[in-house]
């Protein structure tokens, strides 16, 4: 628990300084009662990366390669622009994730700062007038990131399972709206039987082996696309369109790179 919260201290409510602002933010929130109101120990589980420049930098990177991967993909080339914008958009999470894992990029994060009464108190009736506040990843979510990315370290896969895991994972047919869904299926069949003939020669024992990576592979779409840019690009596009961003890059800026 937070002692600094609200919630466990009778002797903040006498405060003057404290009524007056809670006073006002009772009434910026419609007037509701505190017992209503969300705690704020768990406003403040938002994080932030640590070192920002240093893990922008390598994400951004990993990006770049992400991209130059489908480009120079000549299945992927030879599929309907419609198509090829529709994987981008369900798939660009996955491949980037399994990106980080085979470039070892690793990241801490920290808490952010919650904005303090004082600063809502001076800023009120100003917000519709600034932009929207942007929203910060939540400790609990990185937390679910990490370990997805943990288990895909402890997996050690090598180069050419990673490039046919992620042919894999880039021709999904299940995704809607596809043009040539029969073709994009062929494709991923003909990947993950690629994938399972390198793991009967680099993993004869291990018969499972195809199986768990497909399994922990699922596990990367689950994570939602706004934690990723959220965490790792968020400080370096502001508001932007990540995935207009990205479609830039794969159909007309090919040496482009995101800077901090």
């Amino acid at each position: 628990d937070c002692e600094r919260c609200q919630c466990n201290s009778e002797d903040k409510h006498t405060a003057i300084l404290y009524t007056l602002l809670s006073q006002n933010l009772n009434h910026s929130r419609g007037g509701r009662s505190p017992a209503h109101q969300r705690c704020l120990c768990h406003q403040r589980r938002t994080v932030c990366l640590r070192t920002p420049q240093v893990t922008c930098q390598a994400a951004s990177n990993v990006l770049v390669k992400t991209i130059s991967f489908m480009k120079n993909l000549p299945a992927f080339q030879l599929l309907p622009r419609e198509d090829q914008l529709l994987l981008l958009d369900s798939c660009w999470v996955p491949l980037f994730l399994l990106g980080l894992v085979q470039e070892m990029v690793t990241f801490e994060v920290m808490e952010t700062p919650a904005p303090s009464m004082l600063k809502k108190i001076l800023l009120d009736g100003q917000s519709k007038q600034q932009e929207p506040e942007r929203t910060q990843p939540t400790l609990a979510a990185v937390q679910r990131l990490q370990c997805c990315l943990n288990t895909f370290w402890c997996l050690d896969l090598s180069p050419k399972e990673y490039a046919y895991l992620k042919g894999a994972v880039l021709f999904s047919p299940d995704v809607p709206g596809l043009r040539a869904s029969l073709y994009i299926e062929s494709l991923q069949q003909e990947a993950q039987r690629a994938l399972q003939e390198v793991l009967q020669s680099l993993h004869p024992k291990d018969q499972g082996r195809f199986a768990h990576i497909l399994l922990i592979s699922c596990t990367l779409k689950s994570i939602p696309p706004a934690l990723i840019t959220d965490l790792f690009f968020r400080p370096i596009i502001g508001n932007a369109d990540i995935v207009e961003l990205i479609a830039e890059m794969l159909y007309e800026i090919t040496s482009r790179q995101l800077a901090p």
